[in-house]
């Protein structure tokens, strides 16, 4: 089937949609920085391009010709709920009205929608009572599930997905299915915080500051981690072998990224929060700013977990009862726990890998892009595995 893609970003959409047989034939992206990389990755000759989604005609529109499905993961831009129809006209001056335009115009078989979790409930469910309202008037039937990643990668990422199906053409219901949930073969499936990395002083600790643990998952991915990268501690398996492997993989030199997680592998994402363990000062990993306490999980005896550091400076790779501080660029300086952990951040690749993009996809996305923007362009995309499971079913 054909399909257009709308608030494209980096192609989310159309990974899922073309990996299940669907073929793109235009994309609106707003952003230029998300277009670029969308056009390194993707071969769009020939397709209908758009920027601002406001600033499209509805002449244009037209002119792309006749399409089964419209994508679109379209921004929680805030609804005012003032008006008496409920409807179609009530979503005037949001961004779903784009949708709804598109759709009003095209008539294509199906609908296929993403938003944040919180659209559900968003003023006490009026807002999408609107939008269900406003597909009804178009003629559309719709459906809706919550799916989350952490059935398809390492990420907590709750996500309400919509199905609209047009009235007459014949189609048929999507949700709800069975995710393909890995628990069975690969423990994943809790966020494990083993500390936190927050500034001294600071009486609260938030999802920026922890660091995940290798045999749980990530937090949800946002646009803005690239002000405050997400930390993780990778284990460090057998490090008195000269011959040193992890997970049957030889070990990284010295100034090499450690090994992370792949579809196939995933090994070593922790989350820096807090220790096991009940005393809440020792538990804890501190701080982008300050000095640490000795971390402890076992209190006397000389059993303390200590820190090490790589040889950096006075430290000389010493062990030491206060920790050296854990540093915006702390995975450069290879700190280490004893009981054989590395903290550092998770590089722009694995944000990427994380939604479930191909590492060819990164690579050309890299060439047009700076990190900050490759962190940005992550954290708003869909996870392309989610997509596909859905799009496969779209007949």
């Amino acid at each position: 089937m054909k399909f257009v893609d709308l608030f494209s970003g980096i192609g989310g959409f159309r990974f899922g949609m073309e990996e299940a047989g669907h073929e793109c034939v235009g994309f609106c992206e707003k952003d230029k920085f998300a277009r670029a990389s969308y056009k390194a990755i993707h071969n769009t000759e020939g397709e209908v391009e758009m920027h601002d989604i406001t600033s499209v005609s509805d002449e244009l529109i037209r002119g792309i010709g006749s399409v089964d499905v419209i994508c679109g993961g379209f921004p929680c831009q805030a609804f005012s709920i003032a008006g008496k129809r409920q409807g179609f006209e009530d979503t005037r001056g949001t961004l779903f009205f784009e949708i709804a335009r598109f759709a009003s115009i095209l008539r294509p078989k199906y609908l296929f929608l993403e938003n944040v979790k919180g659209l559900l409930n968003h003023e006490r469910g009026a807002t999408f009572e609107t939008i269900l309202r406003a597909l009804d008037e178009l003629g559309y039937d719709a459906e809706w599930c919550v799916l989350n990643s952490k059935d398809y990668v390492p990420q907590n990422r709750e996500r309400v997905f919509v199905i609209g199906h047009s009235r007459g053409k014949r189609t048929e219901q999507i949700f709800p299915f069975e995710s393909p949930s890995r628990s069975t073969d690969i423990q994943r499936n809790e966020i494990d915080i083993i500390g936190s990395v927050r500034p001294i002083g600071s009486n609260r600790w938030g999802d920026k500051d922890v660091v995940y643990n290798a045999a749980g998952i990530t937090g949800t991915l946002l646009a803005t981690d690239y002000k405050n990268v997400r930390k993780i501690a990778i284990p460090v398996l057998t490090p008195d072998r000269i011959e040193k492997r992890q997970n049957g993989r030889r070990f990284k030199k010295d100034g090499e990224e450690m090994f992370t997680l792949t579809a196939q592998d995933r090994h070593g994402i922790m989350i820096a929060g807090r220790l096991p363990g009940s005393h809440d000062q020792n538990s804890r990993v501190y701080s982008t700013e300050g000095i640490a306490p000795t971390l402890s999980t076992m209190q006397g005896g000389g059993q303390e977990p200590k820190i090490i550091q790589k040889p950096r400076g006075y430290n000389k790779g010493g062990k030491h009862e206060i920790a050296p501080t854990l540093s915006a660029n702390s995975w450069h300086e290879n700190n280490i726990l004893q009981d054989g952990y590395v903290i550092r951040k998770l590089t722009p690749r694995e944000y990427w890998r994380l939604q479930g993009f191909p590492d060819w996809a990164f690579d050309r996305a890299q060439k047009v892009n700076s990190d900050s923007q490759l962190y940005k362009q992550a954290g708003n995309s869909v996870t392309v595995p989610v997509i596909y499971d859905i799009a496969r079913r779209l007949v």
